[in-house]
């Protein structure tokens, strides 16, 4: 856990916040403490989220959702507010690493323990989907592990899976390459099944140390998910068969989560617990973060008010421990740092404008930390600051297209043609207005990456009339989470058959986009245009454009 920086709220509704957990990108966990001494996890999320009216009604089903999932193996939603100008959920919080920090610190489960964990999470995801429910991203760092058993928790993004429930976009995926089903992947129906295969992929990375899809990219670790069989190791016995079950390809082969858990302990997992699940190593950790929680002291607060609402920023980071990767304060991902501007204004930005003085319910009231000295009486010194907005972020702890999907592909007929120096205006080759008709408008169309066999968002290009070295237009993708990217088109050549432009990355994108100058070719195809991209990193992907406008 990391205490509060300057520009942080200090409370959140009726909780006292204590410090932070993590973030991701939706927004911050804090640890607070309510009047009557509960410590619990608060997730707030995004300001920029908040005014996404598809987004609220999405929240407040969300934990409608988590607040009837209960149980002895996952964490109950306590309290909420999504209603509140910066919406936040409250939730139990356990003193104990999660099992990616245990994993990474010491290294695979023992046997016994390994049988436990896949015990209560089976048991935990079979009250889930009695609920008609589905987590949707269970993966070591949803899974905490404590004396008293494992704990599934971050139901944020749990959906009832019924006709009405889904307020995505089509072909929206919401999970972590590595663990995601297949069907998850490719954009198909998401059942309690793909929980399931997510579950078998956290029992082999327990036992084993290691992922079952290994993999050094994003693309790559689909790629074998959808593709090739798993990777089990070490892995023998009762064990290996049932993850091996979990994960077949086909989601009616999967076992239920109600027989992995007779399989597994038939007797109830905690029956497994009482006698001692952990090893002695995690035992001692989960002890010193239980002391160490009963002797953190609280910052006094004194609440400045609702927050208020300034001009957009943009920006978005990536998730990141607050421990630095060790484990020991975990947090679901999705919820991160917020960007440039969300707690003051950004560098570039004038005078914060008035708060709103509507303190009523509803509202969240902050008062800011600040680092910089004590002011009278030994009190923190408050900052005055307005919330800016900000137009980029993923809906979830991994972004499955922005990391493969803003650089461009060249010609691929000449090392000029797959990287184009992009000519000033008034060389040779500036002609003005050399843009055929055939390539003027709005364009949009599905990607696919690694040969066609990976989903990959949404590509719109804007063309314009231009000069060679002139800005031709925009490339904007969407990724499947909804997360965006955005590139400026600088016009390099064009003719009837071909027109190749150098894409060069806007320095507001998130970091998941790719950045710097790239090549794009659009071919004519009757009505349509092909678009074709050379990264190796985003698996090369393509799309074929419809023009819409």
């Amino acid at each position: 856990m990391q205490p509060l920086e300057a520009g942080e709220p200090t409370a959140v509704g009726p909780y006292r916040l204590l410090g932070r957990l993590g973030s991701g990108g939706m927004g911050r966990v804090y640890l607070g403490r309510s009047a009557g001494g509960r410590t619990v996890a608060v997730k707030v999320v995004h300001p920029h989220l908040a005014l996404d009216e598809e987004f609220r009604a999405r929240f407040h089903r969300e934990v409608e959702a988590a607040r009837r999932v209960g149980g002895a193996w996952t964490a109950p939603v306590l309290d909420a507010d999504p209603e509140a100008a910066v919406p936040w959920v409250a939730s139990g919080y356990a003193a104990g690493p999660s099992l990616a920090g245990a994993v990474a610190d010491g290294g695979p489960l023992p046997e016994h323990a390994v049988r436990t964990l896949g015990a209560g999470l089976a048991e935990a995801l079979a009250a889930v989907h009695g609920l008609g429910l589905v987590h949707r991203d269970v993966k070591p760092s949803n899974v905490l592990l404590t004396l008293d058993g494992p704990l599934l928790i971050d139901f944020g993004i749990a959906r009832a899976i019924d006709g009405t429930a889904s307020l995505t976009s089509t072909g929206a995926s919401i999970g972590s390459p590595g663990y995601m089903a297949p069907e998850q992947i490719l954009g198909k129906g998401v059942t309690g099944a793909a929980d399931v295969f997510s579950l078998g992929a956290v029992l082999a990375y327990a036992a084993t140390g290691n992922s079952p899809f290994p993999g050094d990219s994003s693309a790559a670790l689909l790629y074998q998910v959808v593709h090739e069989e798993p990777e089990l190791g070490v892995l023998d016995g009762e064990i290996r068969d049932l993850v091996a079950a979990c994960l077949t390809k086909d989601p009616a082969a999967r076992p239920t989560p109600a027989q992995m858990a007779a399989r597994l302990a038939p007797q109830g997992a905690a029956r497994l617990v009482a006698g001692g699940w952990l090893p002695g190593r995690l035992v001692e950790q989960v002890s010193r973060s239980a002391v160490q929680l009963l002797n953190l002291e609280t910052a006094e607060t004194t609440p400045s008010g609702p927050v208020g609402f300034s001009r957009v920023s943009t920006g978005a980071e990536a998730w990141t421990p607050a421990d630095g990767g060790s484990g020991s304060a975990p947090v679901p991902e999705g919820f991160g740092p917020a960007p440039a501007g969300v707690f003051g204004p950004p560098p570039d930005m004038p005078g914060p404008t008035t708060p709103p003085t509507d303190g009523g319910p509803g509202k969240l009231s902050v008062s800011m930390a600040a680092t910089s000295g004590p002011g009278a009486g030994g009190r923190g010194r408050r900052v005055s600051c307005t919330v800016a907005l900000a137009v980029a972020g993923a809906l979830a702890a991994v972004t499955v297209g922005s990391a493969f999907m803003t650089g461009l592909f060249g010609d691929g007929s000449s090392d000029q043609a797959a990287h184009p120096a992009s000519p000033q205006p008034g060389s040779s080759r500036d002609t003005a207005g050399d843009v055929p008709a055939a390539y003027l408008g709005t364009w949009e169309g599905a990607a696919k990456a690694l040969e066609g066999t990976l989903p990959s968002g949404t590509f719109r290009v804007t063309a314009h009339r231009a000069a060679v070295g002139e800005e031709l237009g925009t490339l904007r993708q969407t990724d499947q989470l909804g997360g965006v990217c955005e590139n400026v088109l600088v016009l390099d050549r064009a003719t009837k058959t071909r027109l190749v432009a150098t894409s060069v990355a806007k320095a507001t994108n998130r970091a998941v986009c790719t950045r710097g100058r790239h090549a794009v070719r659009l071919t004519p195809d009757g009505a349509a245009l092909e678009f074709t991209m050379e990264n190796r990193e985003a698996g090369n992907p393509t799309a074929r454009l419809a023009k819409i406008k």
